[in-house]
């Protein structure tokens, strides 16, 4: 048998190699893609209708222009400068709301939910306070404070509070009484129950209420924006509007939706850190 004949075979074998190996990554990449369009085709859809109903003028482009003018206007402000110093400002005064109601809610929370007698003296005032909006109580805060920083601060702080703060209650009292008599039983002090029980139990609910809050917080933003601004993203969007730029009060919504998500996808990522033992979902 010649050297010819004892090769063959193992050429053979590696062209099968190949085709399956290629076959392989084929199959891969198929089923990426289906579910890349099954989680993101039906926005992907809305995208491209937008941009041919814009420009074909099935819509007003006046109006509703189309996402390509969109995009310019958003670099234009963006890489221009214009609107750098608006996400400054914008990401300044939600920041310090938001980072005030975490320090007042997070261990309010924790106590009201430990100590019931408290939880139930306050609540009524919680649901309260809880269901008036924000928005209506914006004119008093104004008269207290004045059109300047601090009432446009406050009212976000007052909107984001609520939401963490009833999270963070009723995360501590979901946790599992059983395992915190069980830890008594095993000689754990009030201190060792509370920061490995009791706290660990709560921070799913936690991350629940800091995610609303952050969301409330942009919302709250724009409101405030509008009223008695000269800065910001939310006075971009009104500002635009009066003079007729529609791409750019366009992008200036675009921004905000993105800073909303970059800032949910932040604190999924956090609590997936934190919880790995809890399912995070975006």
């Amino acid at each position: 048998m010649s050297l010819q004949h004892i090769e063959q075979p193992s050429v053979l074998g590696a062209g099968i190699g190949d085709n399956s190996y290629g076959h392989e990554l084929v199959q891969r990449g198929s089923q990426a893609a289906a579910r890349f369009l099954s989680r993101y085709g039906a926005l992907l859809g809305f995208l491209a209708l937008w941009q041919v109903s814009s420009t074909r003028g099935w819509v007003n482009p006046a109006v509703i222009p189309p996402l390509d003018a969109i995009v310019v206007a958003l670099w234009t402000g963006v890489v221009g400068g214009a609107l750098l110093d608006d996400i400054a400002i914008s990401l300044q005064r939600s920041g310090t709301a938001f980072a005030a109601a975490v320090v007042v809610a997070i261990p309010l929370g924790l106590f009201m939910g430990q100590v019931r007698a408290v939880e139930r003296a306050f609540d009524p005032i919680l649901q309260v306070f809880r269901q008036t909006s924000a928005l209506a109580l914006y004119p008093i805060f104004i008269l207290l404070l004045g059109l300047g920083e601090a009432s446009k601060v406050f009212v976000i702080f007052w909107a984001t509070l609520f939401p963490l703060l009833l999270n963070t209650i009723g995360g501590v009292k979901e946790v599992d009484p059983k395992l915190i008599e069980m830890a008594r039983v095993y000689g754990a002090t009030r201190l060792t129950v509370f920061r490995r029980v009791v706290l660990p139990g709560a921070v799913p609910s936690i991350f629940v209420g800091l995610r609303l809050s952050a969301t409330t917080a942009l919302l709250l933003l724009i409101a405030s924006e509008m009223i008695g601004a000269n800065k910001g993203v939310g006075f971009q969007v009104m500002n635009a509007q009066y003079n007729f730029q529609i791409p750019l009060m366009f992008a200036a919504i675009v921004l905000l939706a993105g800073l909303g998500l970059l800032s949910n996808y932040a604190l999924v990522l956090l609590q997936r850190r934190l919880c790995r033992w809890s399912s995070a979902t975006a």
